[in-house]
């Protein structure tokens, strides 16, 4: 067996030492009934701790599945434990999303999970993770395109769950499962090289060795420094971030030529966007961003990354954003507001007769705008200069007793709003500072329709 010490000792000292568990802690064990969470659970008992058994039934091997749920129902039954089983429809779940059947067993495992433990700040779930495990998901994060967040691995604690077994390799796991003639079920699907995992298992990692014996024991060791490594990494990166961003009206914004100062600042890049779904291959798209004209942009699932002149803008997607902010992109959108829409074209205005006196249409002198713009709720302290007083600034709040509008009237004003300047108070009036005062001139058209 490696290391120094029994297995039981090794990962008593490994929680200790990880500061993985105290007293007051309600664990829950995610059991599959395999080796690894089977020795989990006696390692477990033979220390004293109290668990729940939780168990995932994902009806995707028959009878094997029901023999599973038997398997590990009897084996709550042998440590005095509470037990609770879910079962999934995991192949309609995975077709509904259009999804792997691995990702949505994913998903929904972690799901229930989390709704067993509920709002419970004590609870904390147990995963039989080991050594083994660690590495095949370190390689796969190299080969896949990752930061230091992949290449570091499995942590042995990430919000509420623990992974006890991270000290542990998998042969002495197999040992202690032989020493305490502990019973386990196999997975058939282990043996499939479908799973990326697998392949690596089965493959990529025994042809490593062929050449190089030492290679698992040195992945080891090179996990345990990236991890320390990354602690110290994630600091600095949290410090810098707090430094680098500045906010432009109601998005982040990233002002470039600040961030090209720092060293390494493509590592700096890539540990902001990730966050807001982008994804390593996408990296090289949003440097590009950086020597791109204004308007130029990359999108994620849920974001965008907005060249705007200095900035890059970081711009929540129209239908993850809030119905209180949304984002203008370009001159030729169409936004939909609660009661109403708001259309955005352009036209050649020639004279001052095209211009409409209809309160819900504004125009303005496209050479002025810079996109994006923001269309969002008024807020205390938002102030304009009205268009026909002369560039005399105003308060909102002061615009508003002045119109003797009511409180849910104003509790629905929107703005439109440019670099932080109000042009519009939609559906009201329009800041003189963006009149047009020349003919003729491409305008920007902004028009509210009331639906019915």
């Amino acid at each position: 067996m490696n290391g120094s010490g029994t297995l039981p000792e090794k990962v008593n000292a490994f929680i200790a030492g990880e500061n993985l568990l105290s007293p007051d802690k309600k664990l829950f064990v995610a059991v599959s009934g395999g080796l690894d969470s089977v020795v989990l659970c006696h390692l477990l008992h033979q220390s004293g701790y109290n668990f729940t058994i939780l168990h995932c039934n994902f009806k995707l091997r028959g009878e094997e599945s029901e023999r599973d749920e038997a398997f590990v129902r009897h084996l709550a039954e042998q440590y005095g434990c509470a037990v609770q089983v879910e079962s999934f429809n995991t192949k309609e779940y995975a077709e509904s999303r259009r999804i792997s059947v691995q990702l949505a067993a994913r998903e929904l495992r972690y799901r229930w999970f989390d709704e067993v433990m509920g709002e419970d700040k004590k609870a904390v779930l147990l995963t039989a993770h080991h050594a083994d495990d660690n590495m095949e998901t370190m390689l796969m994060n190299i080969f896949r395109g990752s930061g230091l967040r992949g290449v570091r691995g499995i942590l042995p604690k990430q919000q509420r769950i623990v992974r006890p077994l991270l000290c542990a390799r998998r042969k002495e796991l197999e040992e202690y499962a032989k020493e305490h003639q502990l019973q386990w079920v196999e997975d058939s699907s282990n043996l499939s090289d479908k799973y990326t995992r697998n392949f690596f298992r089965h493959h990529v990692i025994p042809v490593i060795k062929e050449r190089i014996p030492s290679a698992e024991e040195n992945l080891e060791n090179t996990l345990k420094i990236l991890r320390k490594t990354s602690l110290f990494y994630e600091y600095s990166i949290e410090r810098t971030k707090r430094k680098l961003f500045e906010p432009q009206g109601r998005l982040e914004g990233i002002p470039v030529l600040k961030l090209k100062s720092y060293p390494g600042y493509e590592a700096l890049l890539w540990e902001i966007i990730q966050e807001f779904g982008f994804t390593f291959g996408q990296l090289q798209d949003v440097l590009h961003l950086l020597e791109a004209e204004t308007g130029k942009y990359v999108q994620s699932p849920t974001h965008r990354i907005i060249r705007n002149r200095k900035f890059l803008l970081i711009a929540p997607l129209h239908k993850e954003a809030s119905a209180d902010f949304l984002l203008v992109e370009h001159e030729n959108e169409t936004l939909e507001l609660p009661g109403c829409m708001m259309k955005f074209s352009v036209k050649v205005i020639e004279s001052l007769a095209d211009i409409p006196k209809d309160p819900h249409v504004a125009v303005f002198p496209l050479e002025k705008i810079s996109f994006p713009l923001i269309v969002r709720k008024w807020k205390k302290g938002d102030y304009f200069y009205p268009f026909g007083m002369k560039k005399k600034k105003k308060k909102l709040s002061r615009f508003f007793i002045d119109l003797k509008l009511s409180a849910p009237e104003k509790e629905s004003q929107y703005v439109l709003e440019m670099d932080k300047k109000i042009l519009w108070v939609i559906g009201r009036r329009t800041d003189e500072r963006f009149m047009i005062t020349r003919f003729p001139v491409e305008g920007l058209v902004v028009e509210l329709k009331i639906k019915d």
